[in-house]
């Protein structure tokens, strides 16, 4: 019986070894990206006004997809050296490089007719009406309203008619 457990407990040594150190939250480790150790998913626009997406991370990988659209908002999903996984509000995406995107934040108007109010209450004056697709510049959010920026307008819209930006959100 003793030895065994020397067995088991050098297999487990041995285990350790190769597999490395277990982790007591392992879901933890994977919200946070490996090169920047920053949240994933997170929402990223493009510094760009033209990026191409590839297939993996690297040049030698085929170009999938060419985003055309400068500041629009994208997922990142995941990190490998100095590219990202991004997707756009369709789901569709890949590997782009990180110099071709930016931290600031902007979200599509996914809302026929999107009414900004000059502050987060529909009963507020309206100041401007933006339409489904309209880019805008994201700033504080609350639980249910973002602050928006477009076309020279500054309100606020409901989070729920916005894409970049996630439901529990809060920004200042």
């Amino acid at each position: 019986m003793r030895l065994f457990y020397r067995f088991w407990a050098s297999g487990l040594l041995a285990c350790a070894l190769i597999c490395g150190p277990v982790q007591a939250n392992p879901t933890a480790e994977a919200q946070r990206g490996p090169v920047t150790n920053l949240p994933l998913p997170r929402y990223v626009s493009m510094k760009a006004s033209e990026g191409n997406v590839r297939r993996g991370p690297s040049l030698t990988h085929r170009i999938d997809w060419v985003f055309t659209r400068r500041d629009m908002p994208l997922r990142i999903t995941a990190e490998h050296g100095h590219w990202r996984r991004v997707e756009d509000r369709d789901g569709q995406g890949g590997w782009i490089h990180y110099s071709l995107i930016s931290g600031v934040r902007t979200v599509i108007v996914e809302h026929e007719l999107l009414n900004i109010y000059s502050r987060p209450d529909p009963d507020a004056p309206v100041n401007a009406a933006l339409e489904a697709g309209v880019i805008a510049r994201l700033g504080k959010c609350g639980p249910e309203w973002c602050q928006l920026r477009s076309g020279g307008y500054r309100g606020w819209a409901p989070k729920a008619y916005l894409w970049g930006v996630t439901e529990g959100e809060l920004r200042d």
